[in-house]
């Protein structure tokens, strides 16, 4: 059976090479200095195969791009030092079985058909984001296999569990195996840095420092989308997936350097693997459990026209908890499809979710039921929904932290809290109103609520 022994974030400018920097990297001696110390860590333990993990190998849409070539090669001749130059033997047996496994979960990932980006990459070549960090590993260590992908722009919940897929793939095998981060942090450090300056550089930076110390994954996991482009980051996807693929690990994190002298942040960690954990689930992974279920409800359904069970594995707050929940779906970044109870209907909440997701794939009105070959483009949120209050007055609403429920006679209308677009709790209420088919002049009640949402 195989483990993960050790993790690292290694910073990957090309600068911190002297063949590269010519001098330069003395700017970043505390980097460099660190990478070496996180070299000799890696050669310690004696790993057989090194993943590692780059912003800067071939990067699509949606699937995380593997390099299933025999050997992986690459030098640095874009950056004046064509001399470095590297080559291991790739551990294709391993990239098999994370192909594999993340396919079972709904993730794309794996090689590229030779020939077909031609001109555009030499897909056995590696990047620079692999080189650096593997030039100061190579020279004080060299019996490995290499494991060598790229990240996508998946939501970072994703990402996380594709490294559980790693970590799994890794559990299959045979190999005694370290991964490598590859991560610049914020490329907007200072105004004379050569993406400008951000005040949310150092923000994020700090961020992020503060998380790996405090191994805080749940802070990491909730950063959105606009403060990673602001702060002109290169490499959180990378961080991610390395911290999905300890989910199993007792970890201990161990901080060696930061600096950002050209107004880059450099960032070398490590993180300790101390031993598997004897629960099967991280509070994390629990929170996954949602979106997993309500995801394998309607693959399902779709391909075979079954509804699964309920597993025994689950939380038990999924097994022994009831309350109304809604599944919402999303292709492209646009509502696919949005069904869900007010109060609950089923057994357990693991039950509600399984039939509103199949409802919210098939049933929404407003949509065609999702195809099979649409499945893997579909991401998924699930609102579990706690118990609704009566309001006297639109005033009492907060379009950020309540819903809002409209009735009237029989008719009945729900908006969730928090959903883009939605600005005011006027239009909150105008929706809903919409949505049960009242008119605004009738007579109706309100009751607002709130939800604990897991997902986008």
């Amino acid at each position: 059976m195989g483990k993960i022994i050790g993790s690292y974030i290694f910073p990957h400018p090309p600068l911190i090479v002297p063949e590269v920097g010519q001098g330069a990297e003395a700017r970043v001696i505390r980097t460099v200095e660190a990478a070496k110390k996180a070299a000799k860590s890696i050669a310690g333990k004696k790993p057989s195969t090194i993943i590692v993990i780059t912003p800067h190998a071939p990067l699509f849409q949606e699937y995380i791009y593997i390099s299933d070539a025999k050997v992986l090669k690459g030098n640095l001749e874009k950056f004046r030092a064509k001399d470095v130059s590297l080559a291991y033997e790739n551990n294709l047996d391993l990239v098999e079985k994370i192909i594999s496994i993340s396919k079972k979960h709904g993730i794309s990932a794996g090689g590229i058909e030779p020939g077909l980006f031609r001109g555009f990459w030499d897909l056995n070549k590696l990047d620079h984001g692999a080189i650096v960090p593997l030039y100061y590993i190579d020279k004080e260590y060299k019996d490995f296999k290499l494991v060598h992908m790229s990240i996508t722009n998946y939501p970072l919940e994703k990402l996380y569990k594709f490294g559980t897929c790693i970590s799994e793939a890794v559990k299959n095998s045979d190999e005694n195996v370290v991964i490598v981060a590859s991560s610049d942090l914020s490329h907007r450090l200072t105004h004379d840095g050569p993406y400008g300056y951000s005040e949310y550089g150092e923000k994020f930076d700090n961020l992020i420092v503060d998380c790996i110390k405090e191994k805080n994954i749940k802070e990491i996991l909730s950063i959105d989308d606009d403060f990673r482009e602001e702060a002109g980051e290169c490499g959180l996807a990378s961080i991610v997936i390395m911290l999905g693929a300890l989910d199993r690990y007792e970890t201990e994190p161990e901080f060696f350097s930061y600096e950002g002298p050209y107004g880059v942040g450099y960032m070398v960690s490590r993180i300790n693997v101390i031993k598997e954990k004897t629960a099967e689930k991280t509070e994390i992974y629990d929170k996954n459990s949602y979106v997993s279920l309500a995801k394998k409800a309607l693959e399902t359904y779709v391909i075979t026209g079954e509804i699964i069970g309920v597993s025994n594995d689950l939380p038990d707050e999924m097994l022994k908890n009831k309350a109304g929940t809604f599944v919402s779906i999303k292709k492209n970044g646009e509502l696919r499809g949005c069904i869900g109870t007010i109060l609950p209907t089923k057994e357990n909440i693991a039950l509600e979710i399984i039939s509103n997701a199949i409802s919210s794939g098939t049933r929404d009105p407003r949509f065609n039921a999702v195809r099979e070959d649409e499945l893997d483009s579909l991401s998924y949120s699930v609102d579990v929904l706690l118990e609704p209050e009566p309001i006297d007055s639109i005033e009492d609403l907060d379009v950020k932290k309540y819903g809002v429920i409209v009735r009237a006679g029989f008719r009945t209308g729900l908006l969730l809290p928090n959903l883009e677009g939605v600005d005011t709790p006027e239009e909150q209420v105008s929706i809903a109103l919409r949505k049960a088919g009242i008119s605004p002049k009738e007579n109706y009640s309100m009751e607002r609520f709130e939800v604990i949402r897991y997902g986008e």
